[in-house]
Order: structure tokens, then sequence, then C-alpha cells
């Protein structure tokens, strides 16, 4: 099992005592061998384990926290603990539960629920991963990496909105799609929008909201026109640099819907995230059996038929199974 350290990481290990960096090589070493030694946190999608400083000469007791994903372990966050402390919350936990402020605006958060529904998007976001990994790498490739609670916990004050636990779990393990030949790697080959993006789109909404209030003001409540409100949240566009229209999460319901820059009014989808993610990976692994599109290949590149064009049909290769 590869093992990653952040370089911020490294650096605050550099700062905490002589030997400490030194103890975060030797628990790498055992993170390798033994991946799920950690125990849950309070964020979701991160493990936690202690190392006990009195193992070192010039150490403190140690939290350490990482993503486990199938192929490799991510260690993020470090921070001194008091020898005593019998218990190790994640780093900077109070900086990325959602806030309390609008907390009426969400879903009432049920811890048992919520890790089952880290697990699941863990889950179901692995399985897509794992098989992009082994037959469409440049799609692969185009993933970025996860964004911290730190960057998170930024779009959540800037949106003002309370970002569900299943998408902070997917955004702590892909914070976006920079897509393969223009193509994202989910059905219809939409993209996960990067972090700037799902800013940039709500706030184009809610001022697009904010235009037709306007109208509203001026005729009878029954000819109202509603095409957003603050709870939905841009999660997915129509291709890594086209973003004339996509899917949100509402933070309310729990469901995605339809959005587009036309302003039209946005359809429910009546899918969760997770559904959605389950639903992709179902089909990548048994594209037979595939509903709503049918994955194949472009070179290294997934490709979904659905959007497919011209000479791209005589490239297109489906799947086996």
């Amino acid at each position: 099992m590869k093992v990653d350290i952040q370089p911020d990481v490294r650096d605050t290990a550099a700062r905490l005592g002589a030997d400490a960096p030194y103890a975060l090589k030797a628990l790498a070493g055992q993170l390798a061998d033994d991946p799920d030694m950690g125990r849950p946190s309070g964020l979701p999608g991160i493990l936690t384990v202690t190392v006990d400083g009195d193992m070192f000469d010039d150490c403190p007791d140690l939290s350490v926290s990482y993503i486990r994903e199938p192929d490799r372990i991510e260690i993020r966050f470090l921070k001194a603990v008091p020898s005593t402390e019998p218990a190790i919350a994640a780093p900077e936990q109070e900086h990325v539960q959602p806030r309390d402020e609008g907390r009426d605006a969400g879903r009432p958060v049920d811890l048992e629920v919520a890790a089952v529904t880290v697990r699941q998007v863990a889950d179901a976001w692995r399985r897509i991963t794992g098989w992009l990994k082994r037959n469409a790498p440049d799609s692969y490739a185009a993933l970025r990496t996860g964004a911290g609670p730190a960057a998170i916990a930024a779009l959540e004050e800037d949106l003002g909105v309370p970002i569900p636990v299943e998408l902070r779990t997917l955004w702590m393990l892909t914070a976006g799609d920079d897509g393969a030949d223009g193509r994202g790697c989910l059905p219809g080959n939409r993209a996960l929008m990067t972090l700037d993006a799902v800013a940039a789109e709500y706030h184009l909404k809610t001022h697009a909201q904010a235009d037709m209030d306007i109208h509203n003001a001026r005729h009878p409540e029954d000819e109202d026109i509603t095409v957003w409100t603050a709870t939905r949240i841009p999660v997915v566009a129509l291709g890594p640099a086209d973003g004339t229209s996509g899917l949100y999460l509402d933070a309310a319901t729990g469901y995605l819907g339809s959005w587009s820059r036309y302003d039209d009014a946005p359809d429910e989808v009546l899918d969760t995230l997770v559904t959605y993610l389950e639903e992709a990976a179902d089909m990548l692994e048994a594209p037979a059996l595939a509903a709503r599109d049918t994955p194949g290949l472009i070179g290294g590149a997934l490709v979904w038929r659905s959007m497919i064009h011209g000479s791209e049909e005589e490239q297109w290769r489906a799947l086996p199974g």
C-alpha cells in the first residue's frame, strides 16, 4: 500500500520536535502494512491514529489523520496532543462541521446515518476510480485530488449553506474533474465541478433568482417563477469546460436536480448523490445492464455513448460484459 504524506504535514512534523518527522515516517510504514489501523474520526472519510511520543526522544504525542483509498493512503493532518488526552478528535474539526447558522436550511444530522452515507459515497467513488485506473487511465488522471477541510469550510462560508455530508465526503476524495479530451467521467460525459466552479455557478444562479424576484413582485403570487433556491448546491456540469447545465444537490431534501444557464425551471432528478454514484459504478462494472447511458472507450478515456458524435462512432469501443 502506497502512503503519501502532504508537504504541509511534513512541515508541521518538523516544527513539533526533532524526532517527529521520524515518528511520522515510522507510522507511514505501519499504515502501509495495516491501512485500517486508524479509527473513524468526526470528519467524513477520515481515519485517525495516535502516535505515542514517549517512544521517541523529542516528539510529543501525535494525532495523525488520513484518507484510505483502494491502493493508497494520504496523510493529511497532524497535530500534537496532550499525552493525557484519551481520545483524539480530527484536526480542525471545529472549522469543518456545518455551521449552526442556517442549520434549518439543511437536513438534520443523524450520526449513524451520516456514517453509513460516508461509507456509501466512499465505496461508490472508489469503485468508479478503481475502474477508471484499470480501464481508462486518461480519465483517471484528469481527476483532481481531494479538497482539505479548510477549503470546504471556506466554500460553505461563501455559499452560506451547510454542505451535506455526502457532498463533503465526495469532495474530500476528489475536488473536481478536469476531463479527458474535454469529457468528464460521469454519465453523459458530465464532470464533477471544481470548488471554484461551484461557487461561481451558485452565485450566478442566486443573482438570477434575485432578478426573478423583482419580476415576481410585480405579478400575482400564483404567477411567481422560481429558478433557484438557496439550498441548491451545483455539483456536476455538462462538461469540464461547459457550465451551461448540470446537476445540483439540494441540501434541504438530499435529492439531485437539473439546472441550466437558461433559467428554465430546474427539474428534480429524484436520485440522491449516493444512488447517482452507485448507478454510475454499476454501469461501468456491468455495461450490458446499463439503463441510462452506455460506457465505452476512445483510447484511454471513458466516453459515454449518449454524447459521441460523427467520426467518434468509429473510434468508440463498447465495453465487454
